[in-house]
């Protein structure tokens, strides 16, 4: 059986760090949150700018390990590192998804939609062909 790795919990700084981005979320954070928090989303839970290890994610779904990040333009030059992050949260066995702040500000249901989506899948497994 392989070993999964150990993680350290979150540090001071971390933790700090995601209660300072809680108050000063994006307009693209904020209607998402609003969406989803609270069970809103089909009873599923959320934790909001959640830290795992030394990342802190924008949404996670603890009880389907599914975190949601949502993307300004900044990403756009940062594609390496945001997917050596996923990577590294996959060893978690956290899937990660990626909305732009667009997506969610232009077409919120369809964000829902995909968020389902991504938890059915993870209950389910994948379609058969």
């Amino acid at each position: 059986m392989e070993k999964k790795p150990r993680w350290r919990a979150a540090t001071r700084t971390i933790r700090d760090a995601a209660r300072t981005m809680r108050k000063e979320m994006t307009p693209a954070e904020t209607m998402l949150w609003k969406a989803i928090r609270r069970g809103a989303l089909d009873g599923i839970s959320f934790r909001l700018q959640h830290a795992v290890g030394r990342f802190i994610l924008d949404f996670y779904a603890p009880q389907h390990k599914l975190g949601i990040e949502v993307d300004g333009a900044v990403h756009d030059s940062q594609r390496e590192r945001d997917a050596e992050r996923s990577e590294m949260l996959a060893l978690r066995e956290i899937r990660i998804v990626r909305f732009r702040n667009e997506e969610v500000e232009n077409d919120l249901p369809r964000v829902l939609e995909r968020i389902r989506w991504e938890i059915q899948f993870q209950i389910d497994g994948p379609p058969e062909e």
